[in-house]
């Protein structure tokens, strides 16, 4: 293929455009992004979805080139202030990646990211039978040197929750719920000061009067959850207070009575509200207005198989919280 040269060596040849850029968004969208407290932080899960153009990307590219240079149309979308980096749960990333991360993005923009299931799975996940002990389960120097150090130096002012998910976990298999959690204390305990730590839990049984003390004890969160693996959110903030975190982070993950692969196969391309979840939005807007009034900082994540596009279901929550803080002497207080 010829390229054609300028004249001259060194004349300044035009940038080449990005790939990908913002879609336009309506004025109504920023009028209401403009009316949510600056304390609330909302998402999704990841970014790339070529199904989400004309709401989020101008227009139609490969879910590759969104995952190589879609994060800062991503983040320039006025309703997103944070974003999920799912990634780094199946494989620690440097220093040196966070920081082109941070590079996409805004000053005020702020990364939930999930550690390296290494250190929530007491079997090897790398294991073709998993039957193998994993040796790095809630081992804090690993945690230190492979997840929370690079964090750090990458993303510096942009970090925000370090999620640690916990998939199913059979109690026998790590002695029992009270010694899970005494180990889980041992394991926050031994963490750098600086970061804010979220706990995912996907047993119930984890979930008991000792895991908030131990909350309490340690500084930690509860990544509130809505899956079907766990109780209800219901439950989870009846047992959980928002009032008394540290900070309230909420994921709104997977549609009740669907598995993962079935609800992509459901909400593919992702472009539209499929399974309305009225219920789940009513509570994530409780929680976050509780949490605002105790002036704590909110962190809402949503998943496109919560109800088919993670996008509308940030609008439609936004739009559910706007409301409230319109009408409420605290939101216009917490707005400012």
């Amino acid at each position: 293929m010829n390229v054609q040269l300028g004249l001259f060596a060194d004349e300044p040849q035009p940038p080449i455009p990005p790939p990908v850029q913002p879609a336009e968004v309506s004025a109504r969208i920023t009028r209401l992004a403009s009316s949510l407290p600056k304390s609330l932080r909302m998402g999704t899960s990841s970014w790339s979805f070529p199904g989400w153009d004309g709401m989020v990307y101008d227009r139609r590219v490969s879910q590759a080139t969104l995952a190589r240079h879609g994060l800062t149309a991503y983040g320039a979308h006025p309703l997103f202030r944070t974003v999920g980096l799912d990634r780094t749960y199946y494989r620690s990333i440097g220093a040196e990646d966070y920081r082109a991360y941070a590079d996409m993005v805004s000053d005020d923009f702020r990364f939930l990211v999930k550690a390296d299931r290494l250190l929530t799975s007491p079997l090897s996940p790398e294991s073709p039978s998993g039957g193998r002990a994993n040796p790095y389960f809630l081992d804090a120097q690993y945690a230190v040197e492979h997840v929370l150090g690079p964090i750090a130096e990458g993303l510096g002012e942009k970090a925000g929750p370090v999620l640690f998910q916990f998939s199913p976990i059979p109690p026998n298999l790590v002695g029992g719920r009270d010694a899970f959690i005494d180990r889980l204390n041992t394991f926050l305990e031994a963490l750098p000061a600086g970061l804010l730590y979220a706990i995912e839990l996907r047993t119930p049984a984890f979930l008991t009067e000792r895991y908030v003390q131990m909350l309490g004890d340690t500084g930690a969160t509860h990544c509130y959850n809505v899956h079907p693996a766990m109780v209800s959110l219901a439950r989870q903030l009846s047992l959980v207070s928002p009032f008394h975190q540290p900070a309230l982070v909420m994921r709104w993950m997977l549609h009740s009575g669907l598995e993962y692969n079935a609800a992509k196969d459901r909400y593919a391309p992702f472009d539209q509200i499929v399974d309305e979840d009225s219920m789940s939005r009513e509570r994530i807007a409780t929680a976050v207005i509780d949490a605002l009034i105790a002036e704590r900082e909110a962190f809402v994540i949503a998943n496109n198989k919560a109800e088919g596009s993670a996008p509308h279901s940030i609008l439609r929550l936004a739009e559910h919280i706007t409301s409230w803080s319109s009408s409420s002497p605290e939101g216009e207080a917490n707005a400012s």
